[in-house]
């Protein structure tokens, strides 16, 4: 009976620790499958932005795409665009030269320089003045609105004038042209007869001569674009005639008209002899001729008249 209890005893022990391990097994296929699935979850999580747009951004929960600090595709750079600015200014000031000195002032503190002057004085004392200033092309409108302010504006004239195109095929022409002058160099390395060293130096003058000019082209580009052109025009005011009340005309105003209108006629009286002198001095010398030559020429003698006979008286 003891030996039966006994048996019984440890067959719930095995049970039981069966029943144990079991319960941890199952445990840890659990804990096992949990850990596997976040596991997964995180992969998915972290590989979703990639297939959903790689390098361009995480979406949010609307659906828009947050740029990534690190996979941002960056756009590619616009293109610099090179403009030629040129301005025309006519103002009017009460004194040409403080204006001039403002403006002078002005582009050199915009980092500019005067390109030209030129100061006129007219004959009623008044100063006509035109300069020429070159600014840099992100100081341009501030010159020019602080130029019209200096006095009244009569006239201004602004353009603008897109030379990129140009600037670009200039370049493409200039990176050309030294890669064919440098083929040409390597032919001159590699000739061996006279002939042909004599015709391929001509040939790198020609180029180095196109290349110069399209070098000056692109520094005369440069030059414009980089720096602005401000013609300015400084004039001064006309001064206003006073009207002068009229008078009633005095003795003394009689007297100066007459003693005027004397002068004037005898400047007539003058003009008059001066045109008739020489008629009268030619019509005299031709009298003094003809008297002359009358005075040569023989005196016919004159008849002498007979007396006629007296009648005679009859008786």
């Amino acid at each position: 009976m003891r030996a039966a209890h006994t048996s019984g005893h440890r067959s719930l022990k095995v049970l039981a620790a069966a029943l144990l391990t079991a319960s941890l097994a199952l445990g840890g296929c659990g804990a096992s499958d949990d850990s596997g699935a976040q596991s997964s979850a995180a992969d998915d999580k972290a590989a979703a932005p990639a297939e959903r747009a790689p390098g361009s951004g995480v979406e949010d929960q609307s659906g828009a795409q947050k740029p990534d600090g690190q996979g941002n595709a960056k756009k590619p750079p616009l293109a610099k665009t090179h403009i030629i600015r040129t301005a025309t200014l006519s103002v009017e000031v009460d004194s040409a030269t403080k204006a001039l000195a403002t403006a002078r002032t002005a582009a050199e503190n915009a980092g500019g320089i005067v390109g030209n002057e030129t100061t006129e004085r007219t004959e009623d004392d008044h100063v006509f003045s035109r300069i020429v200033l070159r600014v840099p092309q992100e100081e341009y409108d501030a010159v020019l609105k602080e130029l019209t302010g200096t006095g009244k504006l009569l006239n201004r004239k602004a353009d603008a004038k897109d030379v990129t195109d140009q600037v670009v095929d200039v370049e493409s022409r200039i990176k050309s042209q030294r890669s064919s002058v440098a083929r040409v160099r390597e032919m001159m390395d590699r000739a061996t007869k006279i002939s042909d060293v004599v015709m391929l130096e001509g040939e790198l003058n020609t180029r180095q001569t196109e290349l110069e000019a399209l070098l000056a082209q692109q520094a005369s580009l440069k030059d414009r674009t980089t720096l602005a052109t401000i013609t300015l025009e400084l004039s001064e005011p006309e001064a206003e005639e006073t009207a002068k009340p009229d008078d009633d005309p005095g003795f003394l105003d009689a007297l100066g008209g007459g003693w005027n209108a004397f002068v004037t006629t005898l400047k007539w009286v003058a003009m008059v002899l001066g045109a008739v002198a020489p008629f009268a001095a030619a019509l005299a010398l031709l009298y003094v001729l003809w008297r002359a030559l009358r005075s040569r020429l023989p005196h016919r003698a004159a008849p002498v008249a007979t007396p006629l006979p007296a009648p005679q008286e009859e008786n």
